[in-house]
């Protein structure tokens, strides 16, 4: 049974959520304590982590930054801020998706469920470790290294990476990689892909090989080799 810890102060909403997932056969874990969150996820240590931005104490983003500071864990937002930079913030900060309150609960649930799916099962496939412009990219352990250090990706980032190297020096188009990603485009935005693939770019640059990861106007994202 996977582990579920929602970090959701609304107490008629995290009870209602609580019953319906707790109905899916997920176990759900909420806060206590939200000036002790990190203190409870360790306590909990869950599978995936949903949270609220507006919180009391410390927003959401602020324990997302926490959270990803030591685990990889994934992370779904939840809120009701309709703000187009909440969206960009989470994803910048290494969250894997993002829901708008109010939300359809069938929603929620094809959303957890394809997290769940890619961030556990994904990493059974070999091989684990492929040479790429003269980098290690290693799908187990979602780290890519050369000569000029060691990045470490998200399931997100390394699921794009993968996609792309996978039918190198041919264009993925960004329908099918939301597709591959989310299971359903209709409940994602189109800035959400660009995001992830903008914040994969930027780590590859630490390493120097961002470069070929080449952005194809109006079709889609090529992987070419050096």
């Amino acid at each position: 049974m996977f582990k579920l810890l929602l970090i959701e102060d609304d107490e008629t909403l995290f009870t209602e959520t609580k019953e319906r997932l707790t109905q899916w056969s997920y176990d759900v874990y909420g806060i206590t304590d939200f000036g002790q969150v990190m203190s409870e996820f360790t306590d909990v240590n869950p599978d995936l982590v949903i949270i609220d931005i507006q919180l009391p104490k410390f927003d959401g983003f602020h324990w997302c930054r926490m959270i990803r500071s030591r685990s990889n864990v994934p992370i779904l937002f939840l809120s009701s801020r309709d703000h187009p930079t909440d969206m960009v913030m989470s994803m910048q900060l290494g969250a894997d998706d993002f829901i708008q309150k109010p939300f359809h609960f069938d929603v929620l649930v094809a959303k957890i469920q394809a997290i769940l799916r890619r961030t556990y099962n994904y990493s059974t496939v070999v091989p684990t470790l492929k040479s790429w412009c003269g980098a290690t990219v290693d799908y187990e352990k979602n780290l890519l290294q050369n000569e000029c250090g060691t990045v470490e990706l998200t399931k997100n980032e390394m699921f794009i990476l993968k996609q792309l190297i996978n039918r190198k020096n041919s264009i993925v188009s960004r329908e099918a990689l939301i597709k591959s990603l989310w299971e359903d485009e209709r409940f994602v935005s189109d800035n959400t892909l660009t995001v992830n693939v903008n914040r994969l770019r930027k780590k590859l640059d630490e390493l120097g090989v961002g470069r070929f990861i080449e952005t194809k106007v109006g079709q889609g994202y090529m992987a070419v080799e050096e």
